[in-house]
């Protein structure tokens, strides 16, 4: 009814402004004719040139038509001053008439006084409705959901497409077993939770398996960022949550799948709004609408962070986000299961093997596998294959991981040297410490801002480091400057960054790890990593001078006695450095192979064939060393 009326108004505005513009043209029409001056008019009539005369009363002025005896029709405009025209005209035999004014009508009258305030009234009626929520589009729609909506039939994304979190595809499934029978559960009184959190690692599959949840299910989904819901208008985020939620109601069962809650959600009173920005309003207006509607309704609200720190506590209570669901990054046999996922799209060889790829790529993300699915497809394609070959999925993987390479720079021959007796000073010290990575390739072709890479892979999962293997690290590290010093007598920038972050383990060793026998199982490292203003603004520190003295003294001694065992095994294995850097030399890159004949004392083999099947790839999950070397930015230089 509403609509109707508001397009009768809309037509009958249109009207009242087309009858006022075509009353003016034809007041315009009526009254035309050649224009003459007065003056000539006056002579026409004294010489017997007018038939007939109609003069019209107008405000303050006469309006002359006059039909000369031509019948020619001419016009002009006099005054009524002057009282002689009427006796002239008598005189000269001049028929001529005198037309009464025209009243204005009472209805034109009262629109030409009152439609300016009608109008101005109804703009800002108009206005107002579209600022309030419901419905969509218009550009005065700030209140109104920016949710997209995917129907059932629409959403095709199922369980089968999501791998790599099977203890988060089971905490879950009874989402989709209470939106498929909700009475199920309503007759032994179960409550299914309002809200579920999904905490993860970016690239994880947050989002991917909340639509898998609506798609199995085969409910709507409703899709908001967290962002989407503040604007630069104060209030209009808390309109957009009360409109997304009353149109979800009406599309009951359904999920809300809000991206990024973090955006929004973050804990109140830490802004310098003094609680009334429009952040705080938003989630107290959601704290709100997450209590305002019954568990028997069908609404389950899902939302994704990878920060659940810094969200505000109240909304973390049950009955709101009651259960929080850990999407992980994947083992190893989560990325073969999503490897082979991906793998279903693209033409793929029979020499590949998922299980091999999957134990090459520890520390990746399910969008990380699709990257380097889509990566090799593109390195196929560059050599115009047909199908996307192990080969591919090799050069794709060392872009990924140790950057793209760079081989038309420009480099001195001594530079190059240096960069051949640093990465195999890494890869030395890395062979002949126990509990260390095994090394997988070594390379001095420029990669990323590094000029050398020295690649390192796990041979099994692994969630946490020991002492010994920390300290081994260490000396790893300070493998490739101890080569500059023995081999090319100087000292380069390109270390600097293998210091700070032996610096920084031995640091966390000691501060955070408990891991001195001087200042024992104590923490002594603050927070640094909290940015979070609510929280760290009045931080104190507990440590005193003389404590911290030990911590760096502990530091001091740690980093002393691995440099020094870092230095004693390059000093023992001259002959294996010489023939290492030589190799890299002459063929820039060697792989694990290549490098056991070296620690072996034999003569490495050549490099493999570029279209070679065989894998070189160890096993591992739990994330790969990479040792660049100097970097030719001395200012920031790479690992």
């Amino acid at each position: 009814m509403n609509n109707v009326f508001s397009k009768a108004a809309i037509w009958l505005v249109i009207a009242l402004v087309l009858f006022t513009v075509f009353k003016q043209f034809d007041n315009r029409s009526t009254s035309s004719g050649n224009a003459v001056p007065y003056s000539e008019f006056l002579d026409d009539v004294r010489n017997g040139r007018i038939k007939s005369v109609v003069i019209s009363d107008t405000t303050g002025t006469a309006d002359i038509t006059a039909v000369t005896v031509d019948d020619r029709r001419i016009r002009t405009t006099g005054t009524y001053l002057d009282r002689g025209l009427v006796g002239d005209l008598v005189s000269y035999g001049v028929k001529f008439d005198v037309k009464p004014r025209e009243e204005q009508s009472f209805l034109m009258s009262v629109f030409v006084s009152w439609f300016p305030m009608l109008l101005l009234i109804g703009v800002w009626v108009f206005f107002m409705r579209q600022m309030q929520g419901g419905g969509k589009g218009g550009a005065f729609s700030f209140g109104k959901s920016r949710a997209r909506m995917i129907d059932e039939n629409n959403n095709q994304i199922t369980f089968a497409d999501v791998a790599g979190c099977d203890e988060a595809k089971e905490e879950v499934q009874e989402l989709v077993d209470f939106l498929r029978d909700p009475s199920r559960f309503q007759k032994l009184g179960g409550r299914i939770p309002r809200g579920v959190l999904m905490v993860g690692s970016p690239g994880t599959g947050k989002t991917l398996l909340a639509k898998a949840i609506a798609g199995e299910a085969k409910v709507p989904f409703f899709s908001i960022s967290g962002s989407d819901f503040v604007e630069m208008f104060v209030g209009v985020g808390a309109a957009r949550v009360r409109d997304m939620f009353e149109n979800a109601k009406k599309q009951a069962p359904c999920i809300i799948f809000i991206d990024e809650i973090d955006a929004v959600g973050r804990q109140r009173g830490a802004g310098l709004g003094g609680g009334n920005d429009e952040r705080e309003q938003t989630l107290n207006q959601m704290l709100v609408e997450m209590d305002g509607f019954e568990t028997n309704q069908g609404i389950i609200v899902i939302a994704a962070t990878n920060r659940p720190d810094v969200l505000d506590p109240a909304l973390l209570r049950p009955g709101r986000f009651d259960r929080q669901v850990v999407v992980p990054l994947p083992d190893i046999r989560g990325r073969e299961q999503i490897l082979n996922v991906h793998m279903r799209k693209v033409p793929i060889s029979q020499d590949v093997k998922a299980d091999i790829i999957a134990r090459g790529t520890p520390g990746f993300s399910g969008a990380d596998l699709a990257n380097l699915v889509n990566e090799a497809a593109l390195f196929a394609a560059r050599r115009a294959a047909r199908l996307v070959e192990m080969v591919d999925f090799e050069k794709a993987k060392d872009k990924i991981i140790m950057g793209a390479e760079r081989r038309s720079i420009v480099m001195p021959e001594e530079e190059r040297r240096n960069t051949a007796y640093h990465e195999s000073g890494h890869a030395i010290v890395a062979r002949m410490l126990p509990k260390t990575d095994p090394v997988h390739k070594v390379t001095i072709i420029p990669r990323g801002r590094a000029l050398g890479v020295t690649m390192q892979l796990p041979t099994e999962d692994r969630y946490s480091m020991d002492r010994t293997r920390m300290l081994n690290m260490i000396s790893m590290l300070f493998g490739g400057r101890i080569a500059e010093e023995l081999f090319m007598n100087q000292m380069t920038t390109g270390a600097s960054n293998d210091f700070e972050r032996a610096t920084s383990l031995a640091r966390d060793m000691v501060t955070r790890y408990g891991m001195s026998d001087v200042l024992g199982p104590m923490v002594y490292a603050e927070n640094e990593g909290e940015i979070f203003l609510g929280r760290s603004i009045t931080k104190t520190t507990h440590v005193s001078e003389e404590t911290m003295r030990k911590v760096d003294m502990e530091i001091r001694k740690i980093i002393d006695d691995q440099y020094a065992v870092a230095r004693k095994i390059l000093e023992d294995n001259r002959d294996k450095v010489e023939a290492m850097t030589k190799a890299l030399l002459e063929w820039e890159t060697i792989d694990a192979d290549q490098i056991d004949d070296i620690i072996n004392g034999l003569p490495p083999r050549p490099p493999k064939e570029p279209g070679s099947n065989k894998p070189s790839a160890p096993t591992g999950s739990s994330g790969p060393q990479i040792q660049p070397t100097p970097s030719d930015v001395p200012e920031a230089p790479a690992a």
